[in-house]
Parts: C-alpha cells; sequence; structure tokens
C-alpha cells in the first residue's frame, strides 16, 4: 500500500500521482494499492475512523525509529486491513531540497517502509532528485523516481 505523501512544502505539482508513475513504471506487474484506491476504502468504511492523510509522521523527522507505535501504528493497521496490505509505503515528507550551485532546485523526498502487522520500520531514507529549472515539474518526478529506483532496485530499468 502506497499513502499519500503527508507532509508537502513549497511544491508544485502532484507527488502522490509522481510517485504512482514512478512506482508503476519501474515494476508494472506489481500489484499496487495506491492512495486514490485508499481513500475510497476509507470513504466506504467511515465507521473504522481511518484516515490516510494527515497522519502523526513527525517523529520520523525528529529521531531513528524503528517500530512505529499508537497513534500510527493503529492507523496504519486499519488501512492495511481496509485495503489487504501486508507493507506500507510511507512518504513522509516531500520539500525542496538545498539549491544547486547552479540556481537549480531539486526536491527531498523522506519516506519509510513499515510492515503493518508488527509496525516495524524495514527502511527509512531520503532521497534527493537531480537538479532542474525553479518551479519546473522535473525536480519532483526526478526525486520520485530516484525513491522508486532505490525501493525497486532489483528491477532493471
Amino acid at each position: 500500500m502506497v499513502l499519500p505523501v503527508q507532509v508537502t512544502a513549497g511544491l508544485q505539482g502532484d507527488p502522490d500521482a509522481e510517485l504512482a508513475f514512478a512506482l508503476r513504471g519501474r515494476a508494472p506487474k506489481m500489484h499496487w494499492v495506491l492512495p486514490e484506491r485508499i481513500e475510497a476504502a476509507v470513504q466506504r468504511s467511515p465507521g473504522l475512523g481511518a484516515r490516510a492523510t494527515g497522519l502523526p509522521v513527525g517523529v520520523f523527522l525528529q529521531a531513528e525509529v524503528e517500530r512505529v507505535g499508537d497513534p500510527l501504528y493503529g492507523q496504519l493497521r486499519r488501512l492495511a486491513a481496509l485495503v489487504d496490505a501486508e507493507v506500507a509505503l510511507l512518504p513522509v515528507r516531500v520539500a525542496p531540497g538545498p539549491m544547486h550551485v547552479t540556481g537549480r532546485a531539486t526536491v527531498q523526498v523522506f519516506a519509510a517502509l513499515v510492515a503493518v502487522r508488527s509496525g516495524r520500520v524495514l527502511w527509512f531514507g531520503v532521497v534527493e532528485g537531480t537538479p532542474g529549472p525553479p518551479g519546473g515539474p522535473g525536480p519532483l518526478a526526478s526525486a520520485m523516481e530516484r525513491l522508486a529506483r532505490t525501493l525497486l532496485w532489483y528491477e532493471a530499468r
């Protein structure tokens, strides 16, 4: 299950759409449960109290996390039950990276891969795309492609 980006800062474009495009392009045969399907499942089950956005992910930006606890753990478990998922890709934050010396912009993606049943963080990392024109679509797209390539390193594309 690929959750929506939780925190975005100062970016143009749709990071969720860029990530979906990058993942599908890298591993087209894999069954991806993307944000729109998760949101539809949440809408069909309002009594469950699950939500896919606005999750409490700040802890990932403050310390090394080995296992997520409540309330994030409970939210992930409910979402996973709705869409029958075992692992969650949680894009924590997408924001402008440091400005390149040439005046070109970069985008950084902070993301975690979480085993939903145990809450164990399988991977956490920060990836940065290639520099491009500030405000253009290139830096965001390249950052999401780099995340997909990092997670799906075994796919030769």
